[in-house]
């Protein structure tokens, strides 16, 4: 495998931005530093852009793993915007053997089924043992045009089996029957709400957002879930950036819809440029798709950091003139001049992507 050396960009190691040169060699980083002179087979000239560990997307789902009529083919979906490791958050279908097969790197949330307003516990057990240690967590549809559920009693019971057996939680949040306060109280340290600016009834606005701050000082994990804009609704979401709630982490919830089908290249880049151009500094946008969802989703020692020892997965980014120009299904309009555009994507040493 060829060594790989990226020179002159301004390199985010997952927890801040420095000056520094990265070689590979193998599957490995062998050196995060100035100035480095050794030599390479592959050597990349990034001056002017941003060298970046590999990111992390909390919420995807990849075909075969997730239901049919949404799952997209895994690292196509991925790669081109700089993501090297994703949790698909559908995992219904499949099996271990499948995510093992995929170059991406992947865990899985199982999803849960509700009858009568209680959950289908059974389905869930099942799915935990085809998917093994790659199931992480639940994934909860708590949305009543989605699931047979009628008040919090369902979450409460996806909870308390969380807790048991060692889970994590993410909540689908649209659409719920109870008020955010109520779904986000719910929620434990470590828990997910995703789809957090979602403009329907319930949303995290309709308290003045004092619900997602109290839920945000719990360690309740906000994830943005843009899902291509449709659940995201951009008056929301920039009432929410307006006084500093921003997401813990940027994720895509990437479909069949919508990659390459809403606004052009939908993918990690143009959630990342969303949220640029609405306030978010660029240390808490790269911190929310590197280092913080690796954390969340229990991979804080393999995955999100460009460090020496840990794997060769590195994505580079360039904020170019190419913008965009996006309206949400509520008929909210947002657009700039500029946007994140991934030119490079290195996986386990290989280059996978290049632009």
């Amino acid at each position: 495998m060829a060594k790989i050396l990226i020179k002159n960009g301004r390199a985010w190691d997952g927890k801040r931005f420095l000056s520094a040169d990265v070689l590979t060699d193998g599957n490995r980083i062998i050196k995060v530093e100035s100035d480095i002179t050794e030599k390479a087979e592959f050597v990349y000239d990034a001056s002017g852009k941003i060298v970046s560990a590999g990111l992390v997307d909390t919420h995807v789902h990849m075909r075969g793993i997730s239901n049919k009529t949404f799952g997209i083919q895994a690292e196509m979906s991925c790669f081109p915007f700089g993501v090297t490791a994703a949790c698909d958050a559908g995992g219904g279908h499949g099996d271990r053997s499948l995510l093992d097969s995929f170059m991406l790197k992947n865990v899985v949330l199982v999803t849960v089924g509700f009858r009568d307003n209680k959950a289908c516990f059974d389905s869930i057990e099942e799915k935990i043992e085809k998917f093994g240690e790659k199931a992480i967590g639940i994934k909860v549809y708590f949305d009543t045009q989605l699931s047979d559920i009628q008040n919090i009693a369902p979450l409460c019971e996806i909870v308390e089996f969380a807790e048991k057996n060692d889970l994590i939680v993410m909540v689908h949040s649209s659409n719920s029957p109870v008020a955010m306060k109520e779904l986000l109280g719910t929620l434990r340290k470590g828990d997910i709400l995703t789809h957090a600016y979602h403009g329907g009834d319930n949303n995290i606005s309709e308290d003045g957002f004092e619900c997602i701050k109290a839920a945000k000082e719990r360690e309740v994990i906000i994830d943005a879930g843009f899902a291509g804009h449709v659940h995201t609704d951009f008056k929301v979401l920039k009432g929410a950036f307006d006084i500093g709630a921003f997401p813990d982490t940027i994720s895509t919830d990437i479909t069949r819809f919508s990659a390459y089908t809403r606004g052009g290249r939908y993918g990690m880049t143009m959630c990342m440029s969303i949220a640029r151009s609405l306030g978010m500094r660029e240390e808490e946008i790269f911190k929310s798709i590197t280092s913080t969802p690796a954390r969340a989703l229990g991979k804080d020692g393999e995955w999100g950091y460009l460090k020496v020892g840990r794997n060769a997965d590195i994505a580079v980014f360039d904020y170019t003139d190419e913008g965009f120009d996006l309206t949400d299904k509520a008929g909210n309009r947002i657009y700039s001049d500029k946007s994140y555009r991934c030119v490079l994507t290195v996986s386990d040493g290989q280059v996978v992507y290049r632009d």
